[in-house]
């Protein structure tokens, strides 16, 4: 059997890694647009530090041939085969699309160069390693950033600029930091340890737009990027600019290919797109829910080796609750289930927070039933929590525990 997963991102690596592990017998080839072979694109902030460099951030592929550069531009599933960009056709058997997710641009007057091709000088993304590779270079020099977004990634880039040595500021349109997975009152104290690393933060701010500074453009160059313009007017100089605004989910080649597309590649529970068709990762829409998230894009590559390598041929994905986890340099925190507590006036809250060393724990219970949390600045006890959300959230013993020892007394 000839398995084709295209894309070459982490769900992509996971699959081809979890079925040779259970002894699939295909031969899988593993197409990727990018230069590089499947890497940890969690990590990139890390890379821009320089706490790790691009070959310690490979992910195993389990024998796999890895095809990397070989972007695929089409799909023909009645025929079972793939055209790749050089104009080459190959043959699948089973079809795997971990085709990934793009990076949202906001709609900022100025983001892009006047030729409207590419973005202007001093504008960059964070998605590929290429990308960090020209944010870093840039950075060395720089003196201030912003960043436009205030998500997991936004605070992840801006914690690296400030790492680098330029004064950053984040802009965020929501009220709080990271809003889909932290309350305000820990994002207030993620915010604080901000403002610790040299990292100033405009929630409840959206940028206008990005304007050139004030000095002669490069040779051959275009204008320079200078200024952020808030909605207020307001505006904050700078060299660099990161947009961290969320990504959208690559589904041109399989809406192309006539397979069932919303916000991302509609699947079953099973992940199948189609016959002999599958899609992972953030590229697939599960019950009306795309996660872009790299634990549940992990959750389903495994699934779906198991069905496809005979392990379990009946395995099937039943979706994950909302869980996310950020350990960036000197902030780390860890979310879990349902954190807003005021949509439900049945639940509980049991919170502790030491503003001293900056750490906030904070648990939601239904009774005896564990339905969320959120640890920030102290990830001693997170092993604990994710086993009682993996035991179905159900309590032994009085839940204060599993924000101190861990472990039930």
């Amino acid at each position: 059997m000839r398995i084709a997963v295209v894309g070459g991102g982490m769900a992509a690596a996971r699959f081809a890694e979890r079925y040779a592990a259970l002894g699939g017998a295909g031969a899988v080839t593993v197409y990727g647009a990018e230069p590089r072979a499947p890497y940890n694109r969690v990590l990139l902030a890390e890379v821009l530090t320089g706490r790790y460099d691009a070959e310690s951030i490979a992910l195993p592929l389990g024998g796999a041939l890895a095809r990397p550069g070989c972007e695929v531009v089409a799909l023909d599933l009645a025929a079972r085969t793939l055209g790749l960009a050089d104009g080459t056709v190959e043959p699948w058997d089973e079809l795997v699309l971990a085709t990934g997710a793009n990076p949202v641009l906001p709609p900022v007057r100025g983001l892009r160069r006047p030729d409207g091709y590419g973005l202007a000088e001093g504008v960059h993304t964070l998605r590929t390693l290429e990308d960090c590779a020209r944010l870093a270079e840039e950075a060395v020099g720089a003196k201030r950033a912003v960043v436009i977004g205030g998500g997991v990634l936004g605070v992840s880039a801006a914690r690296a600029l400030a790492a680098l040595g330029a004064r950053t500021e984040i802009v965020h349109q929501a009220e709080h930091l990271i809003e889909r997975q932290l309350d305000p009152e820990a994002a207030a104290v993620l915010r604080e340890r901000l403002q610790g690393l040299g990292v100033e933060c405009y929630t409840g701010n959206r940028a206008r737009a990005v304007h050139g500074g004030m000095g002669v453009p490069p040779a051959g160059g275009w204008e320079r990027v200078g200024a952020v313009e808030l909605a207020s007017g307001y505006r904050l100089d700078c060299d660099l600019v990161v947009l961290a605004c969320g990504t959208r989910p690559r589904t041109a080649l399989a809406h192309a290919a006539g397979l069932p597309v919303a916000t991302g590649v509609l699947v079953d529970d099973r992940l199948a797109a189609a016959p002999h068709v599958s899609a992972i990762g953030d590229c697939a829409e599960h019950r009306g829910t795309v996660h872009g998230l790299a634990g549940p894009a992990w959750e389903q590559a495994d699934v779906l080796a198991r069905r496809l390598s005979g392990a379990e041929p009946d395995a099937r994905y039943p979706g994950t609750s909302p869980r996310a986890r950020l350990s960036t340099g000197d902030l780390e925190y860890a979310a879990f289930g349902a954190v807003d507590e005021t949509l439900d006036p049945e639940l509980d809250v049991l919170r502790l927070t030491d503003a001293t060393r900056g750490s906030y724990k904070k648990l939601v219970l239904r009774g005896d039933q564990l339905v969320g949390a959120i640890l920030l600045g102290d990830l001693a006890t997170v092993d604990a929590l994710a086993g009682a959300f993996a035991d179905g959230g159900t309590l032994a013993g009085h839940p204060l525990h599993l924000l101190t020892q861990g472990a039930p007394r």
